[in-house]
């Protein structure tokens, strides 16, 4: 019997990027992956509502026309924590929220995987010590991020590069990490695609942890 997933996003679904298939290919064969998106059903004037006030932590997202949007996360966390119990109640295996961003602690009775914790633990497991590169999606996003991975003790270099924009700019941003001696590039975003990683990869020869293989390689642990 197949092993059920249930992919919790912060955006609407089904997402046009092919993240939840770029998920399904990572696991293999013998799993049944149903998304739910924390804007499911809600109008653009309700999504627009939840833009994050300046100082506020903000997420980025896309909704099932493509488009990005900025959200405040006090917003999502109660929608997304919806999401969850609604996998609860459908009885999956496994629920897996796809997002990077810190979140409070979220209820589950099935095993619910939050990243952010596992990937930053996986990350200094890997650094000790060592500066890291690390790709986060909006300028407004850089400050975030370099207070979110000091708290784990990691020392960092951050760069811009929207997921969802131009294609270039993963490049540039790769190379500008690279200038700054890093040890290895975390893309830190579920929006970063294999494609992307391969590009980084690539173009800096260095080693590269993409928060959506690395969170789907836990998953398949769990199952």
């Amino acid at each position: 019997m197949a092993k059920r997933i249930g992919v919790v996003t912060i955006g609407a679904t089904p997402r046009p990027d092919g993240l939840v298939t770029e998920i399904g290919q990572i696991l293999g064969g013998g799993y049944e992956l149903l998304e739910a998106g924390a804007l499911d059903g809600l109008s653009k004037a309700e999504v627009q509502a939840m833009a994050p006030e300046p100082g506020e932590y903000l997420l980025i997202t896309v909704l099932g026309d493509g488009s990005s949007v900025t959200v405040a996360k006090r917003h999502i966390v109660p929608l997304v924590q919806k999401r969850i119990d609604e996998m609860n109640a459908r009885e999956m295996d496994v629920v897996l929220l796809m997002c990077t961003g810190a979140f409070p602690p979220l209820e589950s009775r099935k095993p619910l995987v939050r990243p952010q914790p596992i990937l930053y633990n996986l990350v200094r497991g890997i650094a000790e010590g060592r500066k890291v590169g690390v790709m986060t999606p909006l300028p407004a996003q850089v400050e975030q991020a370099r207070s979110k991975w000091s708290e784990v003790g990691v020392e960092t270099s951050v760069a811009p590069a929207d997921p969802y924009g131009d294609p270039a700019r993963i490049e540039a941003a790769a190379l500008e990490l690279a200038r700054e001696n890093v040890s290895l590039i975390v893309m830190d975003c579920f929006g970063y695609t294999l494609a992307m990683k391969e590009l980084v990869r690539r173009e800096t020869g260095l080693p590269v942890v993409l928060a959506r293989s690395a969170i789907a390689r836990v998953v398949g642990e769990l199952t």
